[in-house]
């Protein structure tokens, strides 16, 4: 299996809460992170990247609709609100703002679990994705986050993983610099280029049969990098 797992930002102030959530989310499969605030929700999201945000509204620095409306501005990540609110305006209001499902406390961790997979499902076909990519012995698995090459599971860092993603995601379009630089780093990375270079070339040391030679990882000069597919 790949080492990256759909990782599950909690944003949560209650400690009881992270703590209740950590083993059942990794029993499950996903990597938890977490964060106690609006603020560090923000940077997290943008420094990992998450596949899933789940979200309290009521936070100490912010109320949890306005991480929504901030997050909303740069990233389609799924948002599973879960919140002792139960008043159909709040819900209504989180919806309006981008939020993907709401979820009330208590809750049980199998409601949750399920959300979760509806959410990530969701996602891919809002984008008109299939869950599973292959070309030629490669196969990325988008839900399970699952590369294997020749039938063999292929290691990946997070971030190499989240590039490789991006990449599928826009199979057979070209991809600038910034935008996969935005996607995968954040915004705060914009002119990171020699960084993305870097990450491109270990990526091709792992997919393709010849890392000097790419036949996947194709690069647009000047401009960005495109997943090759056949027609």
């Amino acid at each position: 299996m790949s080492e990256s797992l759909p990782r599950v930002l909690v944003v949560d102030d209650e400690p009881q809460i992270q703590r209740f959530l950590r083993p059942s989310l990794g029993a499950n499969g996903y990597d938890m992170i977490e964060a106690a605030t609006g603020a560090e929700a923000l940077r997290r999201a943008a420094a990992d990247a998450p596949d899933v945000v789940v979200l309290d509204l009521g936070l100490p620095d912010m109320d949890g609709k306005d991480v929504i409306r901030q997050l909303r501005a740069w990233s389609e990540v799924p948002v599973i609100v879960l919140s002792a609110r139960d008043r159909e305006a709040e819900k209504i209001e989180a919806l309006d703002l981008g939020a993907d499902d709401f979820v009330n406390k208590p809750f049980g961790i199998g409601e949750l679990m399920a959300r979760l997979r509806a959410a990530l499902r969701h996602r891919l076909r809002k984008a008109g994705e299939t869950p599973v990519f292959r070309a030629g012995s490669l196969v990325v698995d988008l839900v399970k986050r699952l590369v294997t090459r020749d039938g063999e599971p292929v290691r990946m860092s997070p971030k190499e993983y989240d590039l490789l993603r991006v990449l599928v995601q826009a199979a057979g379009r070209v991809v600038t610099h910034r935008q996969l630089l935005v996607a995968v780093w954040g915004p705060a990375h914009v002119e990171d280029t020699q960084y993305l270079r870097v990450y491109v070339g270990q990526l091709r040391h792992k997919i393709e049969d010849d890392p000097t030679q790419p036949r996947l990882v194709l690069t647009e000069p000047g401009v960005g990098y495109r997943l090759f597919v056949e027609e």
